[in-house]
């Protein structure tokens, strides 16, 4: 007798874990096909040292194959689910379309980029969601520092020299906090520099202060850090038009620059509205054993779902890499309970605190709910990742340790173009190629668990 088949869409936190827990539980009775862009979950909270040049791209990248053996990889984009014939259709990294039936169906296909409105951001600003764009941000950050340092025109190294990011959520902070660092590091090595004052970094949003949907106390740390390293925090503020030579806020001030980063939220992934079920702002409502209401067979979770939080009646769990771990694995438990492998269990989790890296030995940290700052808030914070990541723990505390003993390398590796990273994109964990599978406007699975608010969140929190 042929066994079951539970498909499980995105590997992102909330994929990996129930990819994870059904190897386990049900290996024995179903088969377990995971699909995916790529063959690794990203381990997103640790990207912004990637484009700091602390870590190298492996490094916050685990294997799918290698971590996960008794799980079938499918390497697909997935652009249509069709719950009547239980069929999942994807479309191949080279383009070929393929086909999924299943018996369960898991949806964590995460969240994309959220644009607003704004003339020019669509055009001149990058995200950072994905380890492509983190390798074209490095290497754009240095080139720009390596350009105003041989330019003779005051004016045009100045523009290299500054650099903007809207959104002061985690993402966007951690962005600029290790941004200002890194073009520290890199003025140092330009003996031709000559400009009469340091690299730049804007750090811009609407809400009132930095780190709006953290504990005040986090807040006034992680403003405190940032402006005594120099970057010109900017609440309250945003920008009202993107050009190619700068952008101009909506005091009408216009700031010269050649960089824009896009930090200013996520929305879901847009295959979850086109299901045809229910939905709460882009987010599959399901009940608080995450299946979906009248399918049986459907479960979702992460930033797919709209899960009930029953630790504050009447609001949904909001969109982070916490919640959406826990959830994955509450998902493959309740799964494989319905092969009849334990009981199914409703999700409820509080959360225990944040953490914030700054760069440096800096930080903020709120683990059980008591603050730290400084190098001991460095050190939890740290620890926390090491604890969380399913694999790789030992290379990244090896560049850790080489990255307090010797210099960073400076170098354009110039393997991501600005053209292959567009902020509108379903699907950021890809570099887009000419002519490609993945130049068409089609929904994909994202892989990636995320913060979300109408103002002012980044890519992907990070809890203890």
């Amino acid at each position: 007798m042929s066994r079951e088949r539970i498909v499980i869409i995105g590997a992102g936190f909330a994929g990996y874990e129930a990819a994870r827990t059904l190897s386990h539980r049900a290996r024995d009775t179903a088969e377990v096909v995971l699909l995916n862009p790529t063959d690794y979950f990203l381990y997103l909270p640790l990207l912004p040292q990637v484009a700091a040049g602390i870590l190298e791209p492996r490094r916050v990248t685990v294997s799918l194959p290698g971590t996960l053996p008794r799980v079938r990889l499918v390497l697909g984009e997935a652009h249509h689910v069709d719950l009547e014939s239980r069929c999942v259709e994807y479309t191949g990294p080279e383009g070929e379309r393929g086909e999924l039936t299943y018996d369960r169906l898991v949806l964590a296909v995460g969240s994309v980029n959220k644009l607003l409105p704004v003339p020019g951001v669509a055009e001149y600003a990058h995200g950072f969601r994905g380890l492509p764009e983190a390798l074209y941000l490095r290497d754009h950050v240095t080139r720009q520092i390596e350009l105003a340092a041989t330019t003779d025109n005051h004016r045009e190294g100045a523009a290299r020299a500054t650099f903007v990011v809207v959104g002061a959520g985690y993402t966007g902070t951690e962005v600029a906090a290790q941004g200002q660092l890194f073009t520290d590091a890199l003025v140092r090595k330009q003996p031709a520099w000559c400009h009469q004052r340091k690299p730049r970094w804007l750090l811009l949003d609407i809400a009132p202060r930095v780190l709006p949907e953290l504990d005040r106390r986090l807040s006034v740390t992680a403003d405190r850090v940032l402006r005594r390293r120099g970057v010109d925090v900017r609440t309250g503020t945003s920008v009202k038009e993107a050009a190619r030579t700068g952008i101009t806020l909506d005091d009408g001030e216009f700031i010269e620059t050649h960089t824009l980063v896009w930090c200013v939220g996520v929305r879901p992934d847009p295959l979850v509205s086109k299901v045809g079920l229910p939905v709460e702002r882009g987010r599959l409502l399901v009940d608080a054993r995450l299946n979906v209401p009248g399918h049986p067979e459907v479960f979702a979770c992460g930033d797919a779902a709209a899960v009930p939080d029953l630790t504050r009646p009447g609001q949904f769990t909001p969109m982070t890499a916490q919640h959406a771990s826990r959830q994955g694995r509450v998902a493959g438990g309740n799964v494989a309970a319905t092969l009849g492998h334990g009981e199914q269990r409703v999700y409820r989790h509080n959360d225990l605190g944040f953490v914030v890296d700054l760069g440096g030995v800096k930080a903020a940290a709120n683990p059980l709910g008591v603050p730290l700052s400084g190098p001991l808030a460095g050190a939890v914070t740290r620890g926390y990742h090491l604890a969380a990541m399913p694999g790789n723990r030992v290379r990244v505390a090896a560049d850790w340790l080489l990255e307090a003993v010797l210099p960073r390398q400076a170098v354009q590796l110039g393997l991501v173009r600005s053209w292959t990273v567009p902020l509108e994109s379903s699907s950021p964990e890809l570099a887009r190629v000419p002519g490609g599978p993945h130049t068409s406007n089609t929904s994909s699975t994202s892989n990636t668990s995320s913060t979300s608010s109408t103002s002012s969140t980044s890519s992907s929190p990070r809890e203890e």
